[in-house]
């Protein structure tokens, strides 16, 4: 039942949507993530936790970025699998994914040293471009 809820209450919010939607068949770094979604990384750092604790995401840490990524393998329960997959079909006609998707492809063009060093700049957010 805990774990029901969990998820329930972690899909319960646009902008955690909005991520599972980006992460779909790619693992972004957090910074990434921050700049697509235009918040703060607080902000952001406790919308991946809430996904995290939901067993919605699995993250790896590789020097001094932390990647996230769906929790899609093996060891993945079917019931997240199921999860994941539908919210994913659910979103991917509307406008917000397809723009989301675009934007990120555009973020992924720029070097993530700069990107994280213009994001603890104040009203830096979109101009990593």
């Amino acid at each position: 039942m805990r774990q029901i809820v969990r998820t329930t209450k972690a899909l319960a919010d646009e902008t955690r949507i909005r991520i599972i939607g980006v992460l779909k068949g790619r693992e972004l770094c957090v910074c990434q993530l921050i700049e697509l979604l235009c918040l703060a990384p607080s902000t952001v750092s406790k919308h991946l936790s809430i996904l995290k604790n939901a067993r919605l995401l699995i993250s790896r840490k590789q020097g001094r970025w932390m990647h996230y990524r769906l929790a899609n393998d093996e060891g993945t329960p079917d019931q997240i699998i199921e999860v994941l997959d539908w919210t994913v079909r659910s979103i991917a006609q509307t406008d917000q994914f397809v723009s989301d998707n675009e934007r990120i492809e555009e973020i992924l063009l720029i070097d993530r040293d700069i990107l994280c060093s213009q994001q603890n700049r104040p009203g830096s957010c979109g101009t990593g471009s």
